[in-house]
């Protein structure tokens, strides 16, 4: 009996457990309380659909107590069915709210859905984010390298939040603009004296177009003198100038190696006819015996003028060897 007891009483407390869980009667009081209107009914729906009914009934105290209106059972369960942060949402309405920022709930469960933080951005509208740029490298016109740091204070755009690009996006445009600021920049002392320039002709240039933020200044932190970069493109100019000379020296004298080997080339081939035409002498000379063409006193005629040649060429070579002997004497 006692038994039988026992049991009963586990079978009436599983099934009020069952009960209570899929009727929160006491969720449903403390809305009540609250001042916001939702059923039993709607909360047993809820557990059907999967929808945590302290989650909805959470949020819409929370909205009723700030004046937000617009916050509705639907809403909230649609956007939570939808992967969103229904709490997030509702922080974030409220926030701004209480800021006096055009905000609505349609508005923030787009953002939220986007996946950006609705409420993070709401924080950041009221108060701006300052965001440091990584080392910015650029050259000014006289080769000066100069390496800037820049602080970007930006304030989050609500109506941009969908569809605009993001930090990454702020931050390759500040840095372009710096690029471009002292690239332009005659010298890099005046970047040195007068730092704010960088920072007006970057504000000038709209670049938070298109981004989910409002740029309010851009402020430079600190910048450091690099290389030399003019100075250095002037020798790498210079090194290459004088290789691009020694390889066309090199080509000229390679040209002249070869053109001096076929000269000489030539000049052998020249000599080798001579020695070929004069060893054809004494054969002519023979064949000129034989048909009578060449007389003996011819013959010496020629010997005789051949030794007179000679002779003249032997006292004329002493005669040029000792002259400067002779300059030098006198």
């Amino acid at each position: 009996m006692l038994l039988f007891e026992i049991i009963f009483f586990a079978i009436i407390a599983v099934l009020l457990i069952i009960f209570f869980y899929y009727v929160p009667f006491l969720l449903w009081i403390s809305a009540k309380v609250s001042g916001v209107s939702i059923s039993l009914i709607q909360l047993f729906l809820m557990r059907i659909r999967k929808v945590p009914p302290h989650k909805i009934v959470a949020c819409m105290i929370e909205a009723h107590k700030a004046g937000i209106s617009e916050v509705k059972r639907d809403g909230l369960e649609a956007h939570y069915l939808a992967g969103g942060h229904i709490e997030r949402v509702v922080h974030a309405l409220v926030s701004a709210n209480k800021a006096n920022i055009d905000l609505s709930f349609q508005m923030a469960t787009a953002i939220d859905l986007a996946g950006r933080d609705v409420f993070e951005a709401v924080q950041m509208s009221v108060n701006p984010k300052v965001i440091d740029t990584p080392p910015v490298t650029a050259v000014a016109k006289d080769g000066i390298q100069l390496i800037a740091k820049a602080r970007v204070t930006v304030r989050a755009n609500i109506k941009q939040l969908v569809g605009g690009a993001g930090e990454d996006t702020v931050l390759a445009r500040v840095g372009e603009g710096i690029v471009s600021s002292i690239g332009s920049s005659d010298s890099h002392k005046s970047v040195l004296e007068n730092p704010d320039s960088i920072s007006k002709l970057v504000l000038r240039k709209g670049l938070d177009a298109g981004t989910a933020f409002e740029i309010l200044s851009i402020d430079i932190a600190d910048i450091d003198i690099g290389k030399n970069i003019g100075a250095q493109l002037q020798m790498d100019q210079a090194e290459a100038d004088k290789n691009i000379a020694q390889a066309k020296a090199e080509e000229r004298r390679a040209m002249a190696v070869a053109l001096e080997q076929e000269m000489k080339a030539k000049a052998q081939e020249a000599r080798a006819k001579v020695i070929e035409a004069e060893a054809e002498v004494p054969q002519a000379m023979s064949e000129a015996f034989r048909n009578g063409n060449l007389g003996i006193m011819d013959y010496y005629r020629m010997k005789n003028i051949e030794a007179d040649t000679s002779m003249r060429d032997a006292i004329a070579k002493p005669a040029n060897a000792t002259a400067p002997n002779n300059k030098n004497n006198k």
